[in-house]
C-alpha cells in the first residue's frame, strides 16, 4: 500500500501563505519563550524583594526583639509569624535562634528543628538572599539578623516564597500572553489568507517559476513583434513601449513614466492617444513614417489606461504612390497609343491619296516633336529614374492639357546620385510635387497651364524644384500644407480633403527628412506655388532621423 504524499502548495500565493503563517508562528513562539524567561526572572526578582522586605520588617519589630529574650519565644512568635506570613503573601516566616533552632514554622510540628539553609552572613550581621531547598521544597529566601539592645545578634528571621509558587505565577502570566498571541495569530492568519486569496486571483494560481517564465515570454514577445505596442496608464503616462513602438514613433531614451504630451509627437497623434474612446485604423504621420493607430481603453470599474497598437504603412503608402504613377504611365501610354494610331491613319490616308511627300513630312514632324522632348530630358537628366519619371509625367501632363517644361539649367549626370538615395523616395518627392502642380494648374484656369520643373546638382546638394501656374498657397495655410489631409487641390474649410486625402505633401516632407533634406515653399514667378527640395548628395540616408 502506497503512502499518500502530502501535496505542497505550488502556487506563489500558497507558498507565500505557508511561509507567512510559519513566520508568524515562529515569531509568536519566540515571543512566548522570551516572555516566559523574562517573566520568570522578573518574578524571582520580585519575590526576592518581597521576602527581603518581610524578613527585614520582622527582624526590626520590637515585639520580636523582646520575644527572643524570653525563655520560650515560640509561644509569642508563632502566632505573630503566621499573621505576617498571611498578610505579606510569603510562603513561610521562620524565626530562629542564632544556632538555627526554629521558634516558628508554617508546620507547627517543625518547631524546634534545625533550620535548613545558610545563616553565616546573617550571624555576622548581614541580610542576604539565596535559593535553597528546605522542608517546603526549593524557595527564594532572605535571612535577616535580629539584634538586642547591645546590637548583638539575638536571633534570625527567614522569609521565603517557594519556587513552585513563583512558577505558578509565571505560568498564569504566560497563559494570558499565549491567549493574546494566539488571538493575534488567528487574526493575522485570517488577514493573510484574504491577502493571499487576492494574490492568487491576480496571479491566476501560478507559482514563482511560472511567473518568471511568463515574464521571459512577455519580454521575448515584445521584442519579436514588428508592430508597435504602447501602453499608457490612467494618467496618460507611458507604462510600456516595445522596440517597434519606439521606432515608429521616433522615441529616444527612457520614456517610461513620461506623459504623452512630452513625447514630442505630432498634435493629431497626441490628441488620438489622449482620447477617451477607442480609435480604429486611424492614419497618422510622424516626422518619418505613416502609421496606422488603434487604441483600446483598459477599464475595470475605473479607467486603468490605454493599449495602443501601431502599424507601419510607410512602405505601403510609397508602393501605393508608385502604383498611382504606374497607372498614370499606363494611361499616358494608352493615350499616346491612341494618338499614334490616329496619326498612323492620317499617314496611311495621305499615301492612299497619292500624297506621299506630305505623308513623309507629317510623320517626320511628329517623330521630331516626340524625339525632341525625349532628347531634351535625357540630355539634361542622365539619371535613369528621374528621366523616366519626367518623361512619364510629361505625357501625363499633356493628357490634362498642361505643358511640363524642364528648365535650361537642369542637369544631373548619370551616377551622380549616391546609392544611399532611394529611387523610391525620389519618385515620391518629385512625382507628388508634379502631380499636385498639374492639378493646381488645371484648376486655376490659367492659359496656358504650365508646370516648370528644375532638377540639378547644386554643389553638394540635389535640387528638385516644381512651380505651377495655379492659384498658389494661401499665406494662412503656409504652416499647414504638410499636414495630413491638406492638399493643393480645392480644399474645403478646415483644410481636410474629402475621404482623408492629402497625403502627397506630407509624404514629400517625410521622404526629404528621411534623407536629411528640406522642403521649402515660395511664390512661383507665374503666380502659383513653388516647392523646392534640397537633398545632400553624400550620406543622405538617416537612422531614426539622425544623419549617418
Amino acid at each position: 500500500m502506497r503512502t499518500p504524499r502530502i501535496r505542497l502548495p505550488h502556487s506563489l500565493a500558497g507558498r507565500l501563505f505557508a511561509t507567512q503563517i510559519a513566520l508568524v508562528a515562529a515569531v509568536v513562539a519566540g515571543c512566548a519563550v522570551f516572555a516566559y524567561l523574562a517573566d520568570r526572572d522578573q518574578a524571582e526578582e520580585s519575590a526576592r524583594r518581597q521576602v527581603t522586605a518581610a524578613a527585614v520588617a520582622v527582624a526590626a519589630s520590637p515585639a520580636v526583639q523582646t520575644a527572643v529574650r524570653e525563655r520560650d519565644p515560640a509561644v509569642r512568635l508563632q502566632p505573630y509569624a503566621e499573621q505576617v506570613r498571611r498578610d505579606t503573601g510569603v510562603d513561610f516566616v521562620t524565626i530562629m535562634s542564632p544556632d538555627g533552632v526554629r521558634w516558628t514554622h508554617p508546620d507547627p510540628l517543625r518547631i524546634g528543628e534545625r533550620y535548613l539553609g545558610h545563616t553565616e552572613p546573617a550571624l555576622e550581621g548581614h541580610t542576604f538572599s539565596e535559593t535553597y531547598t528546605g522542608t517546603l521544597g526549593p524557595s527564594v529566601r532572605t535571612v535577616a539578623p535580629v539584634r538586642d539592645e547591645d546590637g548583638r545578634v539575638a536571633g534570625l528571621v527567614s522569609a521565603g516564597i517557594t519556587v513552585d509558587a513563583i512558577s505558578a505565577q509565571v505560568r498564569d502570566q504566560v497563559l494570558v500572553f499565549l491567549g493574546v498571541a494566539l488571538t493575534v495569530l488567528a487574526f493575522g492568519g485570517a488577514g493573510t489568507y484574504l491577502l493571499i486569496a487576492r494574490l492568487r486571483r491576480d496571479t491566476h494560481g501560478m507559482n514563482a517559476a511560472e511567473l518568471a517564465r511568463m515574464r521571459d515570454y512577455h519580454e521575448a514577445a515584445l521584442r519579436a513583434v514588428r508592430e508597435g505596442l504602447l501602453m499608457l496608464d490612467g494618467r496618460h503616462r507611458v507604462a510600456l513601449v516595445n522596440d517597434g513602438g519606439r521606432e515608429l514613433l521616433g522615441l529616444r531614451g527612457d520614456v517610461i513614466g513620461l506623459p504623452v504630451t512630452e513625447l514630442g509627437l505630432p498634435p493629431s497623434l497626441t490628441e488620438a492617444l489622449l482620447a477617451a474612446g477607442p480609435r480604429v485604423d486611424e492614419v497618422h504621420l510622424t516626422d518619418e513614417r505613416v502609421v496606422v493607430l488603434n487604441t483600446s481603453p483598459v477599464a475595470g470599474g475605473e479607467r486603468h489606461g490605454t493599449v495602443v497598437t501601431l502599424r507601419d504603412h510607410t512602405e505601403l503608402q510609397a508602393l501605393s504612390g508608385e502604383l498611382d504613377s504606374v497607372r498614370g504611365f499606363a494611361e499616358a501610354l494608352r493615350s499616346q497609343a491612341h494618338e499614334a494610331a490616329n496619326r498612323l491613319h492620317a499617314v496611311v490616308s495621305l499615301i492612299e491619296l497619292g500624297r506621299a511627300d506630305e505623308a513623309v513630312e507629317f510623320a517626320t514632324a511628329e517623330l521630331e516633336l516626340a524625339q525632341a522632348l525625349t532628347d531634351r530630358v535625357v540630355a539634361a537628366v542622365a539619371e535613369p529614374v528621374l528621366a523616366a519619371l519626367l518623361l512619364g509625367k510629361a505625357a501625363q501632363a499633356n493628357e490634362h492639357g498642361v505643358e511640363l517644361v524642364l528648365t535650361d539649367d537642369s542637369h544631373v549626370d548619370d551616377g551622380l546620385l549616391p546609392p544611399d538615395l532611394s529611387a523610391r523616395d525620389l519618385v515620391t518627392m518629385l512625382g507628388n510635387l508634379i502631380d499636385n502642380a498639374v492639378d493646381a494648374s488645371c484648376a486655376s484656369g490659367a492659359r496656358p497651364p504650365r508646370v516648370t520643373v528644375t532638377v540639378r546638382a547644386d554643389g553638394a546638394e540635389l535640387l528638385l524644384r516644381v512651380a505651377d501656374t495655379g492659384p498658389g498657397v494661401p499665406p494662412e495655410a503656409a504652416d499647414e500644407i504638410f499636414r495630413r489631409g491638406w492638399s493643393t487641390k480645392t480644399t474645403p474649410p478646415g483644410g481636410e480633403t474629402p475621404g482623408g486625402r492629402g497625403l502627397g505633401l506630407a509624404l514629400v516632407r517625410q521622404a526629404a527628412r528621411r534623407n536629411a533634406g528640406t522642403v521649402a515653399l515660395a511664390d512661383a514667378p507665374d503666380g502659383g506655388a513653388e516647392f523646392t527640395v534640397r537633398l545632400p548628395l553624400q550620406h543622405v540616408r538617416t537612422t531614426e532621423g539622425v544623419p549617418v
